[in-house]
C-alpha cells in the first residue's frame, strides 16, 4: 500500500459537482480541508485546485506559481478565484492577480480572514509578541516550523526566531481534540503561554457565499 501523500507537498485538482456557470478556486494547500468542507455543502458546484503549502516556505514562487495555474485553466472556466493571502509576496501576489482578472479574498494571511480583520489586528494589538497557529498549522507545526526552521538540529535558535514572541495563540477553524493537544505541544516546545480561539471558517466561507450568490442556479 502506497504512503498517503504529504499534505504539506499536496497538490491537487478536486471536481465539484458542476452548475450553471464553471468556477474555479485555486487555494493554497494549507486551506484544502477547510475550503473542500465548504465545498461539500450548498456552495459546491465550484472545483478546487491547490498548491503546496511548503510554498509559504518561498513565498517569492507564490506569484508565479498562480499565474500558471491560471493560465493552465482560463480556458476551462467561466470565473477564477484566488484564496491566498498575500503571504509575504510583499504585493507581488496581487499584481499578478490584476493582470489576470482573478479575485481573491482580502486579508494578507489566514490568521486576518480566518479571525476577521478587525478581530486579529486587536489580537495584536494587544499582545504585539503572539504566535498564531491554524488547524493546518497545529498538524504540520513539526515540520513547517520545527524542522522548517532548523529548530530540530540547532534548539539554540529558538530565541533568534522567538525570543520576542510571548504567546501562541491556536486560532481554531473546527473543535478537534488532537489538533488542541498539537497546538498546545507547540507552544511547549517554543515556551509561550498558550491560548485557544475557536474561529471557525470566517471569511473564507463569507467570501465564497458571496461569489456564490452571484452564480446562476
Amino acid at each position: 500500500m502506497s504512503a498517503p501523500p504529504d499534505e504539506t507537498e499536496d497538490e491537487r485538482f478536486v471536481p465539484g459537482r458542476g452548475g450553471a456557470r464553471r468556477v474555479l478556486v485555486i487555494a493554497c494547500g494549507a486551506l484544502a480541508r477547510e475550503i473542500l468542507s465548504l465545498r461539500d455543502g450548498p456552495l459546491g458546484a465550484f472545483d478546487v485546485t491547490c498548491l503546496p503549502a511548503q510554498l509559504h516556505n518561498r513565498p517569492a514562487k507564490i506569484p508565479d506559481a498562480v499565474r500558471a495555474k491560471i493560465r493552465r485553466h482560463r480556458a476551462d472556466y467561466d470565473e477564477i478565484l484566488c484564496l491566498y493571502g498575500d503571504c509575504g509576496t510583499g504585493g507581488a501576489l496581487d499584481r499578478v492577480l490584476a493582470e489576470e482578472g482573478v479575485a481573491r479574498i482580502d486579508g494578507p494571511h489566514c490568521y486576518s480572514f480566518f479571525a476577521g480583520a478587525a478581530a486579529y489586528d486587536a489580537m495584536v494589538e494587544q499582545e504585539l509578541g503572539t504566535f498564531f497557529l491554524t488547524d493546518f498549522l497545529a498538524r504540520h507545526f513539526d515540520t513547517l516550523v520545527y524542522k522548517g526552521l532548523g529548530l530540530d538540529r540547532h534548539p539554540e535558535l529558538r530565541d533568534a526566531y522567538f525570543g520576542h514572541y510571548r504567546k501562541l495563540v491556536y486560532l481554531a477553524q473546527t473543535d478537534d481534540a488532537q489538533a488542541d493537544a498539537k497546538a498546545q505541544a507547540a507552544a511547549a516546545r517554543l515556551g509561550l503561554a498558550y491560548e485557544r480561539r475557536f474561529t471557525g471558517l470566517g471569511g473564507l466561507e463569507t467570501f465564497l457565499n458571496e461569489r456564490a450568490q452571484k452564480w446562476p442556479a
